[in-house]
């Protein structure tokens, strides 16, 4: 059962004050860039992430068909990978000769924090058929480590107790 502290003399807004409160602190440190929020309110287009782990490396398949690769940018600054993008409309077609238009067009972030295992000197990108790979290799530290174990005719401790005995 939980203990609730009685105050015998609480204002009824004092619970709406607290969480006005708590809200405010939350969001004071949330500040978002013009580009951020031109990105946001703009692009419509957000293309869809894999991203997969192995022991030697991190991947990040982003489909973005249709998207020249003059108009992606991947950056990495301070462990924060952006990917950037334009997917133009095609204009040699009058908009009133469409029956259907379904695919998104519009600028596109996609932002994906890194973690510190990588090495951010080593990072690879490739684009083939609409996708877009971003390889990025771990650290030699941060790689698993495999110990081999030797097996001989006698163990340690037996060497051990032989020089004992010896002496």
């Amino acid at each position: 059962m939980a203990i609730i502290r009685f105050t015998p003399f609480r204002s009824p807004f004092s619970d709406l004050s607290l969480l006005q409160n708590r809200l405010d602190s939350m969001f004071q440190d949330f500040e978002w860039s013009a580009e951020q929020n031109e990105a946001l309110t703009t692009g419509n287009f957000v293309p869809p992430v894999d991203v997969y782990e192995d022991s030697q490396k991190v991947i990040l398949k982003l489909e973005v068909p249709g998207i020249k690769q003059d108009d992606l940018d991947v950056r990495l600054e301070d462990q924060i990978l952006t990917v950037k993008g334009d997917r133009k409309f095609e204009k040699e077609e009058k908009e009133e000769n469409f029956h259907r238009i379904e695919r998104r067009y519009g600028s596109f972030v996609r932002s994906f924090t890194v973690p510190q295992t990588v090495d951010t000197e080593s990072v690879a990108a490739d684009y083939n058929t609409g996708v877009l790979t971003i390889t990025l290799n771990k650290k030699a530290e941060a790689k698993p480590k495999q110990v081999k174990i030797k097996v001989g005719s006698s163990s340690a401790s037996e060497q051990a107790a032989k020089q004992v005995e010896a002496a």
